[in-house]
């Protein structure tokens, strides 16, 4: 019985996985910001921040609270755009 059980379930390949957990960080900080999902993905963009932050850091990352992601990626932009800026 437990093996049928466990033959349905759903295993995504890890870089699915990623993508999805970086799309919830856009949601997030949408939501978090009041801002568009457009507006926060263009800003994370502009910074590679799912690139260079997000994806190679997702197995530290996913193990956070989501309200430590939010905040370690919001600094993370919020560092970028400053040292662009200077």
């Amino acid at each position: 019985m437990e093996n049928r059980i466990l033959e349905k379930l759903v295993r995504l390949p890890l870089d699915e996985l990623k993508l999805a957990f970086a799309a919830s960080c856009v949601e997030g900080l949408a939501r978090k910001t009041g801002k568009s999902y457009l507006d926060v993905y263009e800003r994370m963009s502009k910074v590679e921040a799912i690139e260079n932050y997000i994806l190679p850091y997702y197995d530290t990352l996913h193990t956070e609270s989501r309200e430590c992601v939010l905040d370690d990626v919001m600094e993370y932009i919020e560092n970028r755009e400053r040292s662009k800026t200077c």
